[in-house]
């Protein structure tokens, strides 16, 4: 089932990434992530709430709150980062190179998670690496 979420995630941040770039035209890209991340907000609580995950609040602990704080500032950096990227730049080019974002996190999770690194793991890593510099350079 995993597989199914991973491929609706991609269709929507594919979606997201055609959506900013026009609703981007004429305005600030810090003003536009804001914008953006307050309706995530809404739309997540509001997810929580009709799911009935308001009792799992109470699971929170320090460790939750802190990496999730750190995951949240890690995030809405990206945002920003992106989104001004995406108003300078072409998306053909710009997407391609957030998601090389897939090869630092690779390295990160070896390197910090002590995930195993298989040669296919490597191989694909430089795949994607060597497709990101076709579509970018």
């Amino acid at each position: 089932m995993w597989v199914v979420y991973a491929l609706l995630a991609a269709l929507f941040a594919s979606l997201t990434t055609i959506l900013a770039k026009v609703g981007l035209k004429g305005l600030d890209s810090n003003v536009a992530v804001a914008i953006r991340t307050g309706i995530v907000l809404v739309m997540a609580w509001i997810v929580v709430l009709v799911a009935g995950g308001t009792d799992k609040l109470r699971d929170l602990n320090r460790t939750h709150i802190l990496f999730l704080t750190l995951s949240g500032i890690a995030t809405g950096l990206s945002w920003l980062f992106y989104f001004k990227a995406l108003q300078m730049g072409q998306v053909s080019r710009v997407a391609p190179l957030d998601k090389f974002s897939i090869v630092l996190t690779i390295i990160m999770g070896v390197v910090f998670l002590h995930e195993p690194l298989t040669a296919k793991i490597v191989i694909g890593g430089v795949l994607i690496t060597a497709g990101t510099l076709v579509m970018v350079l």
